[in-house]
C-alpha cells in the first residue's frame, strides 16, 4: 500500500450479484451437471445467491480452452511481454474503478470488515497487479561462459496451463496473487475460488474480458474441493498447480500431482506462528501488534501470531493489557462503521473454533476473556484470550483460525528458540525487542519463511512470501514469484571457434 490511503466511502447498499456462472473462453456457462450451490452471508447465515457448481467436466472444458490459448503461434503466446504488462495494468485500472463494489461484495460474502476490504485488500490487489505488470518484460535468462567452442544461454519460459486453487479468507487478494505472476510470464490459468467465497472472483471475469485478455487465458470454475479441486490436481493436461489453504489439503494436492503427470506444485499452507515479546520491547506497541497479528479478520489468517511467548518479567502486565485490548473489540455487521470484529466464515469453522476453545479450558489454560459465541445470528465468536498456556495443549499446537489468543511465558533465549521452532509449521514469526543483537539472533534462528522485527503482518508485493516445513513450498511475491511460473531452459549452440 502507498503511504497515502484513499478516503473510506460508505459501502454500497444496493449490491446486485450479476456474475454467478462458470467463465471459460471469455464466455459464461452453466455447469455441465446443471448443479448450483448456495453462497451464504456469514454475518446473518442467510443465502446471498446460488452459483454454478463446476465439476470434473467443467474443469476439462476450462483446461481445453486454456491449452488452446497456450498453443504456439496463438495471440497470447506471440504477444509482446510489454503488452501482457499493459493488460495487467489495465486490469488494475478496472479494479480501481470497481473498488467500492468489490469491497462491498468481499465484506458481504466473506464477513470482512468493510474498511479492511476497501483499504487493505483492494489496495493490495491493485499494487500486486501493477508490480507484476512491471515485471512482465523483465523475465530474463543469462548468457553462460561455457568451456569449449559453445555459446550457452538460458530462457525463462512459461510453464503452460496452470491450475490455481484459492482459499476463502482473502478471496480477491489470493485471486490476484495467483493470476498476476502467472499471466506476467505468459501462462494460461484455470482458477477455482473457494466455495464459501466465489463472488469477487466471478465478478473479476467481466473485468478480465473488458481488459482485453484473449479467450482461454483466464478461466474461472467455482466448485467444491473434493470435485473441482481434485479434478485440477489430478488433471493430466495441467502443467502446474498452485494452492493456498490447509496443510491437509496441500498434502493431497502434492500426492495427486505425483500420481498424475508430476505437475509443478507450489503450496502456501497453514501456520502456528510464534510471536516473541522480550522484556525490553516497547510494551504498548507489542501489545497492539500482537492483538492485530492474531485478531485481524477474526483470526482467519495463515500468518496469525497464535503462539505468543512473553518474557517472564513482563508476562502478567502483557496479559493484563492484552485482555483489556481484546475486550474493546466491537462485534457486529462488518459493513457497519465502528465494528472491529466480524463473523467466522461458516458453521464448520465456527464449531471447530468453539471445540478448540473448550479443549483449552479442559486442558488447564486460564480463560481470561471471551470463550463463547456472540449474538443471535451469524457465526460470531467472542474475542478470546488464554493465559498459562503450555506447549502440549491443543490450542498451542493446532491452527485455530479464529479469534483465540494464546499467551505463554518464557525465561531464556535458548528455551524460546527451541519452543518456537517446535512445530510442523514454518510460515511466519516475529520478535519484539530493542536489542539489535537479539533481533538478528532470532531472524537467523527461527524456522519461518518470514520473520518480522517489531512489527507483524507487514506484507508487500515486492517481498517473497511462503513457508518452511509443512507450511508449504515455493514463494509468492517479489521476483521469486516469477520463478514459480517459469521453466528454465538451457540452450547450447556450437560455434566454429571462440575469438573472445
Amino acid at each position: 500500500m502507498s503511504a497515502e490511503k484513499p478516503s473510506l466511502p460508505a459501502p454500497l447498499t444496493d449490491l446486485k450479484i450479476k456474475y454467478t456462472k462458470i467463465f471459460i473462453n471469455n464466455e459464461w456457462h452453466d455447469s455441465v451437471s446443471g448443479k448450483k450451490f448456495p453462497v451464504i452471508n456469514p454475518a446473518t447465515g442467510e443465502k446471498i445467491c446460488d452459483v454454478e457448481e463446476g465439476d470434473k467436466e467443467d474443469v476439462n472444458k476450462a483446461v481445453k480452452a486454456a491449452r488452446k490459448a497456450f498453443e504456439l503461434g496463438s495471440c497470447w503466446r506471440t504477444m509482446d511481454a510489454s503488452e501482457r504488462g499493459r493488460l495487467l495494468n489495465k486490469l488494475a485500472d478496472l479494479i480501481e474503478r470497481e473498488r467500492l463494489l468489490l469491497a462491498t461484495m468481499e465484506s458481504i460474502n466473506g464477513g470482512k470488515l468493510f474498511a479492511n476490504s476497501y483499504l487493505m485488500d483492494l489496495g493490495g490487489c491493485i499494487n500486486f497487479l501493477r508490480y507484476y505488470a512491471g515485471l512482465a518484460d523483465k523475465v530474463q535468462g543469462v548468457t553462460i561462459p561455457m568451456d569449449g567452442n559453445y555459446f550457452g544461454f538460458t530462457r525463462r519460459e512459461p510453464i503452460g496451463v496452470c491450475g490455481q486453487i484459492i482459499p476463502w479468507n482473502f478471496p480477491l487478494v489470493m485471486f490476484i496473487w495467483k493470476i498476476a505472476p502467472a499471466l506476467a510470464c505468459g501462462n494460461t490459468v484455470v482458477i477455482k475460488p473457494a466455495e464459501q467465497t466465489p463472488l469477487t472472483a466471478l465478478h473479476m471475469s467481466c473485468l478480465i474480458k473488458e481488459a482485453g485478455f484473449p479467450p482461454g487465458v483466464v478461466n474461472i470454475v467455482p466448485g467444491y474441493g473434493p470435485t473441482a479441486g481434485a479434478a485440477i490436481s489430478h488433471h493430466m493436461d495441467i502443467d502446474k498447480v498452485a494452492f493456498t489453504g490447509s496443510t491437509e489439503v496441500g498434502q493431497k494436492i502434492k500426492e495427486a500431482a505425483g500420481k498424475s503427470n508430476l505437475k509443478r506444485v507450489s503450496l502456501e499452507l497453514g501456520g502456528k506462528s510464534p510471536n516473541i515479546i522480550f522484556a525490553d520491547a516497547d510494551l504498548d506497541s507489542a501489545v497492539e501488534f500482537a492483538h492485530m497479528g492474531l485478531f485481524y479478520h477474526q483470526g482467519q489468517c495463515c500468518v496469525a501470531g497464535s503462539r505468543i511467548f512473553v518474557e517472564e518479567p513482563i508476562y502478567d502486565e502483557f496479559v493484563r493489557r492484552s485482555v483489556a485490548r481484546a475486550k474493546k473489540n466491537v462485534l457486529g455487521n462488518p459493513l457497519s462503521p465502528g465494528v472491529q470484529q466480524g463473523p467466522q466464515i461458516d458453521k464448520e469453522q465456527y464449531d471447530r473454533i468453539l471445540t478448540l476453545i473448550e479443549s483449552g479450558k479442559k486442558e488447564g489454560a486460564k480463560l481470561e476473556c471471551g470463550g463463547g459465541p456472540w449474538g443471535d445470528k451469524g457465526f460470531f465468536i467472542q474475542p478470546t484470550v488464554f493465559s498459562d498456556v503450555s506447549d502440549d495443549m491443543r490450542i498451542a499446537k493446532e491452527e485455530i483460525f479464529g479469534p483465540v489468543q494464546q499467551i505463554m511465558k518464557f525465561k531464556t533465549i535458548d528455551e524460546v528458540i527451541k519452543r518456537a521452532n517446535n512445530t510442523h509449521y514454518g510460515l511466519a514469526a516475529a520478535v519484539f525487542t530493542k536489542d539489535i543483537d537479539k533481533a538478528l539472533t532470532f531472524t537467523a534462528a527461527l524456522q519461518a519463511g518470514t520473520v518480522w522485527v517489531n512489527c507483524y503482518s507487514a506484507l508487500s508485493a515486492q517481498c517473497p512470501f511462503g513457508g518452511f516445513k509443512m507450511s508449504g513450498n515455493g514463494r509468492e511475491g517479489g521476483e521469486e514469484g516469477i520463478h514459480e511460473y517459469t521453466e528454465l531452459k538451457t540452450v547450447v549452440i556450437k560455434i566454429p571457434q571462440k575469438n573472445s
